[in-house]
C-alpha cells in the first residue's frame, strides 16, 4: 500500500493546479489577498459539511497533555458552521493517577482496563472531573479569544446502556463493560436543539450497575448509532503508518483489515483502527484518526486537502472492484447503448477483452451496473480516465461519484498526479467534481495523435 495525498471524497476537490502565491490585489496587502484566498478555498467544505454529524473521540491523555482549550475552540468552530459535534471523552491516564494516589496499581487485559471496584471509584471521579473541565471549556466566552461571542450548550447525561465485558480467556473484567445501546432519540433532540452532546466512558445498566468503558467503544458505537458522517479519533501516535513508517493518508476497509491480520500495529494503534473500522462496516461514511499533538489538527484534516491523519473510507458496495475476464459480457451489455448513441466511442469485444484490467465495476447481486476505465501514461505522470457509464435504472445513488474516486485513487497507487477524461455531453458533471476545460496540446503525447476531431470531444484535466 502506498500511502498517497487525498481528498476527503465529499464532492470536493482543489483547485485544479496548484495554489499559486495570491497576489496583492487593488487596494488590498500581500496579507488581505492570502486570507480572501483561504477563505474561498475552504468555503466548499464548510457547505458540505454543514448539517452534518461529527463523532469525535477525545482521548484522556490530550486533556492530560494540556490541549483541552485550543481542542474545545476549533470543535466551538465547527459549531457555529453548524456541524453537529458529539464528544466522546476517555480518562485513562486520570483514572491511573487516581490509582497511584491510592497506591493501587492499574490492571490490563488485551488493551481494556480490569475495572475492580477502586478503578470503578476511580473511573468516576475522573470522568466527572474532565465532564466539568470540557462544560467550563464550552462556556468559554472572553473578548480576543476564538470563545467570543460563543453561546454553546454542552448536553450530557445517562446516554449509553453498556453490558459487563464478563470473563473471556479466563481473565473476569469485573466492571469493565461494552456498550449496548445508545440513546440516539435523546441525543439526535439535543443536537437538533442546537447542543454539543459530551458523552463519557460510563455506562449504565437497566440494574442500576456503572460500567467502565474505553472512550473508542464509545465513540464507534455511537458514530454507527446515529449513522454519523463521520468519527474522528484523536490519538498520540496521529494515523496509522506502513512498514516503513510512512502515515497512511488514506486506506480501504480491506487494507484495515489485511494491517489488523499482518498484526504489523502498535497495540493503541491497532485498537484504534479496530474502532474505526467497525464504524465504517456499520455504515459511518468516514473515520478519521488524526495526532492530537498537532495544534488544529481537527481543522487541517477537514479543511486541508491532503488532511493530516489517516482517513478510513467506507466500503459499503462490496462489488466495487476491478473487473476481470467474466465481466466482458455484462461490460458489452453496459456500454452498447451509450456507444450507439453517440455518448461513448464504440469498443468491440476483442478490444475489451485486451483492456479488461483497466476496467473497475460495480456490481450488484451478479449485475454489473457501472463501469470506468484507466489508460496510464506514466512517463508524463498522466492518466485518462475513459468508459464512465452507469445503469440509468441506478442513476442518481452515487455510484458514478465512487467510480471516479476508485480511478482516482487506482491513479495516485500508480504515481499519477493528473488525470483527463474527454467528453462530449457530461462536460458539467466533470466540471463539479472537480476538472477544468484543458486543451488538446494538453493531452500526452501518444493520446494526442489518436484524438478524434470529429466528435470534437472537450478535453478536461484534474489535479490529484
Amino acid at each position: 500500500m502506498n500511502a498517497p495525498p487525498r481528498s476527503d471524497a465529499q464532492p470536493l476537490a482543489p483547485p485544479a493546479v496548484p495554489a499559486a502565491e495570491p497576489g496583492p490585489t487593488p487596494g488590498a496587502s500581500l496579507d488581505e489577498a492570502r486570507f480572501v484566498a483561504w477563505l474561498r478555498q475552504v468555503a466548499p467544505y464548510i457547505h458540505a459539511f454543514r448539517g452534518k454529524t461529527f463523532v469525535i473521540g477525545v482521548p484522556g491523555e490530550l486533556i492530560h497533555a494540556g490541549h483541552l482549550n485550543t481542542l474545545v475552540q476549533d470543535l466551538s468552530l465547527l459549531h457555529a458552521m453548524g456541524m453537529r459535534i458529539v464528544v466522546a471523552h476517555g480518562s485513562r491516564p486520570q483514572v491511573n493517577e487516581q490509582l497511584r494516589l491510592r497506591g493501587v496499581e492499574p490492571h490490563y487485559a488485551e488493551g481494556l482496563r480490569i475495572t475492580d471496584s477502586a478503578a470503578l471509584e476511580c473511573a468516576k471521579e475522573a470522568s466527572g472531573e474532565i465532564r466539568l473541565d470540557l462544560e467550563a471549556a464550552f462556556s468559554q466566552g472572553l473578548p480576543n479569544t476564538p470563545m467570543a461571542h460563543s453561546a454553546v450548550r454542552v448536553v450530557s447525561g445517562n446516554l449509553v446502556t453498556a453490558r459487563p465485558v464478563g470473563i473471556v480467556d479466563g481473565v473476569d473484567y469485573q466492571q469493565t463493560g461494552l456498550v449496548r445501546k445508545i440513546d440516539v432519540q435523546t441525543i439526535r433532540f439535543a443536537l437538533n436543539s442546537g447542543a454539543i452532546v459530551l458523552l463519557s466512558p460510563l455506562g449504565y445498566s437497566p440494574t442500576g450497575e456503572a460500567f467502565n468503558l474505553s472512550m473508542e467503544d464509545v465513540a464507534a458505537s455511537t458514530a454507527t448509532a446515529l449513522d454519523a458522517d463521520k468519527l474522528i479519533v484523536l490519538t498520540a501516535e496521529g494515523g496509522i503508518t506502513d512498514a516503513d513508517a510512512t502515515l497512511l493518508r488514506e486506506i480501504s476497509e480491506a487494507d484495515a483489515k489485511r494491517l489488523l491480520a499482518a498484526d504489523a500495529l502498535t497495540a493503541d494503534a491497532a485498537f484504534t483502527l479496530r474502532h474505526a473500522l467497525r464504524a465504517c462496516e456499520g455504515g459511518v461514511a468516514r473515520a478519521h484518526i488524526i495526532p492530537f499533538g498537532l495544534d488544529g489538527s481537527v481543522l487541517l484534516e477537514l479543511f486541508q486537502h491532503d488532511g493530516v491523519g489517516t482517513m478510513l473510507v467506507e466500503e459499503t458496495l462490496e462489488a466495487l472492484r476491478e473487473a476481470g475476464p467474466d465481466d466482458v459480457g455484462g461490460l458489452l451489455a453496459l456500454l452498447r447503448p451509450l456507444e450507439e448513441d453517440g455518448t461513448l466511442v464504440r469498443r468491440d469485444r476483442g478490444l475489451i477483452e485486451r483492456e479488461i484490467g483497466n476496467f473497475t465495476v460495480i456490481e450488484h447481486d451478479g449485475v454489473i451496473f457501472g463501469c470506468a476505465a484507466l489508460y496510464a501514461f506514466p512517463e508524463e505522470r498522466i492518466g485518462e480516465m475513459a468508459a464512465l457509464a452507469v445503469n440509468p435504472a441506478v442513476q442518481g445513488r452515487g455510484d458514478g461519484e465512487r467510480l471516479l474516486r476508485r480511478i482516482e485513487q487506482r491513479a495516485r497507487a500508480a504515481g499519477l498526479n493528473r488525470l483527463f477524461v474527454l467528453t462530449t455531453r457530461t462536460m458539467h458533471w466533470f466540471l463539479k467534481r472537480g476538472f477544468v476545460v484543458a486543451s488538446v496540446d494538453q493531452l500526452p503525447k501518444a493520446r494526442q495523435g489518436l484524438y478524434n476531431w470529429q466528435r470534437k470531444s472537450l478535453v478536461l484535466i484534474k489535479h490529484l
